[in-house]
């Protein structure tokens, strides 16, 4: 007779998930016991990078990912990258084990007490059976859930001894659409309005990158001959940045970004939020005299938008229906983005000059992942993505994921074929919330280069300290760690950068390798300002 874990790994196999990322632990056993040969064990040393690891591998294959956590400390420590899930609009299953049933009411040792309460409100279905049986629906349901929009992470709790238990007959697999078009009607209203404006101006977010509309994206600028802004703190590029309707990226304040779209009527906001703010810097939400039409396959973010009207719909089939609708418009171009500065190379590089040197040995069809708060602002200025899927980071604010997802991301590069290089850029205070995630990199032989700017502090926290006059705040400084070490120590090649050349000769050399490496590469103290 089947039992559980027979139809569950069947199911798993049914829906193309034949690889789990995970810590392994004893409420998990029963589940990963004899585990099959045509499936992939990820490990991770901790269950945060699982999860990064998990979130980075789906948002490169589009699908779902199973990670499986160990009850409620494992899941526990992966909160902080389920947050970036949910923000980051990512297909994960999280399975965690659950003692045995049997002894639940005794809560005993790594009992989940209230274990469906415990990753909420960042999953979007929580769920623990009522009978072993239901194991195998319950999995179906939450790929269902999990992958329909908006895309986000979705949570089982599964007793340990569930799993030897006898199976009823094995639910049918199902598929489920991940696109809805817009209402018609009111597609025609947003499209009058763009048509009949006196100065529109587009404002694309990761959405777009998800739905592979860079090309819809394109049309409709064009065809308005509309300036393109990338929505504030964007986790994914959204439009070719070479393209000379390009502007940039808008700050992640109120009044600031308000006074970057002054001068025109009518914004139209497409698979971002309205809008993503950090600091709170008062002002107008809009500049007078502007409206806003906001274009979401996300309810809660239409309902939460403190303007606008909106239309539910997916972002590329919205921004196709809404070029095809739109006459070429008469108007004069939009003002070219400007070129950066030029940089000084002397040692130790300003991080402008560590980007530019990026950019200069930038790898053909390369992948960027990013996590140096601080730094970013330099990095956005000097490398440009001109190709969908090339920029990956956090959509939360939280550190910790940048590491791990880049090892997902070069995972998944490797599985679909594609093949292509991945680079992560991980501040040396970032570096350290998920390294263990360099072992996974070294075990599975990924060819990931790592560049770690090192300004031996939290920069980005000096830097919002000097915005809210708050000085004195303890625990900024990171003096004494040798990162070098750290990745060899993980089984990575290393080798610490000083100058632009060797920047260059030493990421030829990473992007050649039969595994990780990591390059410290000595920055600048200054602390850029945080807008």
């Amino acid at each position: 007779m089947a039992t559980v874990r027979d139809t569950t790994y069947d199911l798993l196999r049914a829906l193309g998930m034949t690889t789990v990322f995970g810590n392994p632990g004893s409420t998990e056993e029963p589940f990963l016991h004899a585990f099959p040969d045509d499936f992939h064990y990820v490990l991770a040393l901790q269950e945060a990078s699982a999860v990064g690891m998990a979130d980075g591998y789906a948002q490169v294959t589009g699908a779902p990912a199973h990670v499986n956590l160990h009850t409620a400390p494992g899941t526990g420590n992966a909160m902080g990258n389920i947050v970036t899930a949910w923000h980051n609009r990512a297909p994960l299953i999280v399975t965690a084990g659950q003692q045995t049933r049997e002894m639940l009411l005794l809560e005993p040792r790594l009992t989940a007490r209230h274990a469906t309460e415990l990753p909420q409100p960042y999953v979007k279905w929580a769920h623990e059976p009522v009978r072993a049986q239901d194991v195998p629906a319950a999995l179906m349901r939450a790929y269902a859930t999990a992958i329909q929009p908006p895309a986000g992470p979705v949570f089982l709790s599964l007793p340990l001894d569930d799993w030897a238990q006898p199976a009823d007959p094995p639910p049918p697999t199902r598929t489920v659409a991940t696109r809805f078009a817009p209402d018609p009607a009111r597609l025609r209203q947003f499209a009058a309005a763009l048509a009949t404006s006196r100065s529109p101006v587009l404002v694309f977010g990761a959405a777009v990158d998800r739905a592979g509309a860079w090309p819809a994206a394109v049309a409709l600028a064009e065809r308005l001959v509309a300036p393109v802004w990338s929505a504030p703190a964007p986790e994914r590029t959204a439009f070719p940045e070479d393209h000379p309707h390009f502007q940039g990226v808008l700050t992640f304040a109120i009044g600031p970004l308000a006074e970057q779209l002054r001068g025109h009527d009518l914004v139209l906001v497409v698979g971002a939020p309205v809008f993503r703010y950090y600091p709170h810097v008062p002002g107008e939400t809009l500049p007078e005299g502007a409206r806003l039409l906001h274009v979401t396959d996300d309810p809660e973010e239409a309902a939460r938008a403190p303007v606008g009207d909106s239309l539910l719909g997916d972002a590329g089939l919205t921004l196709a229906a809404l070029a095809d609708l739109m006459p070429p418009a008469d108007r004069p171009p939009p003002p070219v983005r400007p070129a950066p500065s030029p940089v000084e190379d002397s040692v130790p590089l300003s991080a402008d000059a560590l980007f530019a040197a990026l950019a200069r040995h930038w790898p053909e069809d390369g992948v960027l992942v990013q996590e140096s708060p601080s730094n970013l602002s330099a990095l956005r200025r000097r490398l440009r993505f001109n190709t969908p899927g090339s920029y990956f980071t956090m959509a939360s604010g939280g550190l910790g994921y940048g590491l791990p997802a880049a090892v997902g991301i070069a995972l998944a590069q490797r599985d679909t074929g594609r093949h292509r290089p991945v680079v992560a850029v991980i501040g040396d205070g970032s570096f350290h919330y998920s390294v263990q995630a360099l072992w996974t990199a070294a075990q599975l032989r990924l060819p990931l280069v790592v560049v770690v700017p090192v300004n031996q502090q939290y920069a980005i926290l000096k830097a919002f300290a000097e915005l809210k006059h708050t000085p004195g705040v303890p625990g900024l400084d990171l003096p004494g760690i040798d990162i070098a070490s750290i990745a060899a120590g993980y089984g990575c090649a290393t080798e610490v950068v000083q100058t632009p050349d060797q920047l260059g000769a030493a990421l030829a050399t990473a992007l050649r390798a039969d595994g990780p490496t990591v390059l410290p590469v000595p920055i600048r103290t200054d602390v850029p300002p945080i807008l």
